[in-house]
């Protein structure tokens, strides 16, 4: 492997030292067409090989931009395939490097068959291996479905670009006016995106997921030796119902949380943790964003979006797929009423509320503050098949708020007895206390408490097994 080029710089970065092998050195494109030569194309554009990441073996390529900017050709798709036989094979994850202009327009017919050989190898490998992508450099065109292939995409903040269409080919947009292959946009508007760093960042992050990971679907969530306090007790926890990302990294392990589109759909919170040591996918609502002195910085509604749910779905998707137990943080009210949400809200709200209802993995959830009417059912109830729920005393779980309610019963009467039926209906219908005498709440524990309680239901769910109707495959 040439040590010169950026593309084998990425790879020793990313990798433990001296643990790449590389495969395929000495490929160079067959095509001749249009002046091309094979001694102008080392490793056809594409170093490809194995190592190891905290002591996981992973297969990793990397697109070199100094060989035809990258471009993809024949021989360079077939090395990424190659390197997805293996990988498939062996039940290590793929991490792709991408840097590149794209379909090779030289090879033309062989350049574009190149491109679905790689889009198939992808599909038959999801669900199997994680597969990651690192955006570096350009990825656009059809090669943006590179990353939307697969399972993680990390994006260089500053010179990376992904875009299907250019910014100044959309109708109505130039660059300077919206510039669509930025990170930004595409972590931010698209969600395509997980994690935005500058380069080094990037790398080390990926590092980071991966310690998360099993390395296939037959591996189950992984585990490793918990060092921190299983009875540990937070009594911060009470004041972490809005911004659930703070609860989570309080929950978790060493308070290690690692979130993922944290940029994206921000009234829904993401990402996994340890427990005990044993990697738990984490799904939270979220009504509240703090900034860095813990001061709130920005309000939202404890509300279902579309995005929200679709962002929630894919990720309950993935941790059912790869045997990754769920954890969720239930505080929401109701669905985003605006005319944008109402195009797709019920639709994406099927599509959450079957990603848990689907999932067989151990799932727990705990009503951190509201869970009214049938967003919370959606949100990992125990109607949809939670195997454990717990709630802190002040939550509130029913159909809707008390005042709401006796409004509707007692329309045209006064205030007071709006006020004291409203009183009547929270205690009786809308209550911690109402939802447990009724068995749709197992325990209601202390905030501070939480960690222990959590971490003693997956240790009992830890050899759940759940049988469901033969099928193909759902259709939602």
């Amino acid at each position: 492997m040439s040590t010169t080029s950026k593309a084998s710089q990425r790879i020793t970065a990313l990798l433990d030292d001296n643990s790449f092998v590389e495969i395929g050195a000495l490929v160079t494109a067959r095509a001749t067409d249009f002046n091309m030569k094979p001694n102008e194309t080392p490793s056809d554009g594409c170093i490809t090989g194995y190592g190891v990441i905290g002591g996981k073996p992973v297969y990793v390529y990397s697109q070199d931009a100094s060989v035809m900017n990258g471009t993809i050709g024949e021989m360079h798709a077939r090395k990424i395939a190659g390197l997805y036989d293996l990988a498939m094979k062996t039940g290590s994850p793929v991490i792709g490097l991408i840097d590149s202009a794209g379909l090779r327009l030289q090879e033309a017919a062989d350049a574009l068959n190149a491109f679905g050989a790689i889009y198939m190898k992808q599909t038959l490998a999801s669900g199997i291996i994680p597969q990651i992508t690192a955006i570096l450099g350009t990825c656009g065109g059809g090669l943006a479905l590179f990353p939307t292939l697969t399972d993680f995409t990390f994006m260089e903040e500053k010179d990376a670009r992904l875009f299907v269409n250019a910014p100044n080919a959309l109708d109505g947009n130039v660059i300077t006016k919206c510039d669509s292959s930025t990170a930004a946009f595409q972590s931010e508007e698209s969600g395509i995106v997980d994690v935005v760093a500058d380069e080094a960042t990037v790398l080390a992050k990926i590092r980071d997921l991966i310690a998360f990971l099993p390395s296939n679907s037959n591996e189950g969530s992984d585990i490793v030796e918990c060092t921190d306090d299983l009875n540990r007790v937070n009594e911060e926890l009470a004041g972490c119902a809005g911004d659930t990302s703070i609860a989570l990294s309080i929950l978790a392990d060493n308070n290690d949380f690692f979130e993922v589109k944290a940029g994206y759909a921000k009234d829904m919170v993401v990402g996994f943790m340890k427990l005990d040591g044993v990697t738990v996918g984490a799904v939270a609502n979220r009504s509240e964003i703090c900034d860095e002195e813990g001061k709130v910085a920005e309000k939202l509604d404890a509300v279902l979006s579309k995005q929200g749910c679709e962002k929630a779905a894919d990720f309950v998707n993935f941790c059912d797929a790869y045997e990754i137990p769920v954890l969720t943080l239930t505080n929401v009210k109701g669905y985003k009423a605006t005319m944008c949400s109402e195009k797709g809200i019920a639709k994406a709200a099927a599509k959450l509320t079957y990603a848990f209802a689907n999932a067989t993995v151990p799932k727990v959830n705990v009503v951190v503050g509201k869970a009214l009417g049938t967003a919370a059912i959606a949100m990992n109830s125990k109607a949809i098949g939670a195997d454990m729920t717990f709630a802190w005393p002040d939550a509130q779980i029913g159909t809707m708020e008390g005042k709401l309610a006796a409004k509707i019963m007692y329309d045209g009467q006064g205030a007071d007895v709006i006020n004291e039926k409203a009183a009547e209906y929270d205690a009786l219908n809308c209550s911690a206390g109402s939802a447990a005498r009724r068995g749709y709440v197992d325990s209601i524990v202390e905030p501070a408490d939480t960690r222990k309680y959590v971490i003693g239901a997956f240790e009992v769910l830890f050899t759940k097994s759940e049988d469901r109707p033969a099928k193909k495959h759902g259709t939602v």
